[in-house]
């Protein structure tokens, strides 16, 4: 008895000094597998259904070393290019003998959106590709889209990013998004990530949906399966200026360092909180004029910009709901009712 018990006392020390298992010695997403050590590029097909089939662009950089595995989408609407250049710019920079662990990096989602220079929404069904998650394999072709990135990416991730922009219609300055989910944990890690990220105005979302079955959008989709995420959104209006795509480059390596991915230089925010996001929408059709800029500071009541006929005479006129901050304002003479005219911040305590 004594002998056996001294075998085991030695026998577990012996694999107590093993090195832990890998649990990914290799990475697949969609046609894209990745050993150790590799950066592979491949597609996530999505099968022909009632519509057209799609292939979405993904890059693996499995890490030499492991670690957690960290989701990175952008191109949900394919006319938001300054995080579609960001991601782009992330595939060629990261180094998987530097890392410890996994990214997963989709850089354009709605392909037909960017071909055919589309704001909002995917040209072959008419539906937004951030609306319609976990998705449907027997769905159109944004449905089938979102349900292969649930499975292929966010199921696969241990954290999410998903990244957007001001729109061509949108004249938008940075900000994040932080879903509170109301698991006191979750809830903090996901602050974490997106302080790291480091873009001074969050918006604290508290009505997001809680089911894993109607999910609606990319990130929430993570969050509702446990996994601290959060959506960083720069650039504006079709451009791709180079801060908007530094921001979102140096936001990941931050978090990325935050989660000891990499080396490299945390920046954590000192943010102003935002616990409401106001849209101002116009009610008829004409010629909008912008009376306010992004990121100015607006009083209750202000004047945002007014509406003309086709020969100049006022019909509508948009005011600020509450005082806040112009998070984006429409940069197009064109609009009908409905269309967004402006989206206010109001500052507050998470």
């Amino acid at each position: 008895m004594r002998n056996r018990l001294l075998f085991t006392m030695c026998f577990a020390a012996a694999t107590s000094a093993l090195p832990a298992q890998d649990a990914h010695p290799t990475l697949t997403v969609g046609t894209a597998t990745a050993q150790r050590g590799q950066k592979v590029t491949g597609t996530i097909p999505v099968p022909a259904g009632v519509d057209a089939a799609l292939d979405i662009p993904v890059a693996v950089v499995h890490g030499a070393r492991p670690g957690p595995v960290l989701g990175l989408v952008a191109g949900s609407h394919g006319t938001e290019y300054a995080s579609i250049i960001a991601l782009e710019e992330l595939i060629k920079r990261l180094d998987p003998a530097k890392v410890s662990g996994s990214v997963i990096i989709v850089p354009l989602v709605n392909i037909p959106s960017f071909q055919k220079i589309v704001p909002h929404l995917n040209p072959v069904d008419g539906k937004n590709m951030n609306r319609f998650y976990p998705g449907n394999p027997n769905g159109t072709q944004t449905d089938r889209a979102s349900w292969a990135i649930t499975k292929q990416v966010i199921d696969q991730s241990d954290h999410v990013i998903d990244f957007h922009g001001g729109d061509l219609d949108e004249h938008l300055r940075p900000f994040s998004y932080w879903t509170v989910t109301g698991n006191a944990a979750q809830d903090e890690a996901s602050k974490q990530l997106v302080l790291a990220f480091g873009l001074p105005h969050i918006v604290v979302s508290k009505d997001r949906p809680t089911d894993p079955a109607a999910s609606k959008y990319l990130e929430n989709t993570a969050t509702t399966r446990g996994k601290p995420s959060f959506t960083a959104e720069a650039g504006y209006a079709g451009t791709v200026d180079k801060a908007d795509v530094n921001a979102l480059v140096n936001g990941t390596l931050s978090v990325m360092a935050h989660l000891r991915m990499l080396q490299a230089t945390r920046t954590y925010a000192r943010p102003i909180w935002l616990t409401e996001m106001l849209t101002v929408a116009a009610t008829t059709t004409g010629i909008f004029t912008p009376e306010v800029h992004r990121n100015q500071q607006v009083k209750q009541g202000q004047r945002l910009g007014h509406v003309t006929d086709y020969v100049g005479r006022e019909l509508e006129v948009a005011t600020a709901p509450k005082a806040g901050i112009i998070l984006y304002v429409r940069p197009l003479p064109s609009l009908n009712p409905g269309e967004t005219i402006a989206t206010v911040g109001v500052p507050g305590k998470p």
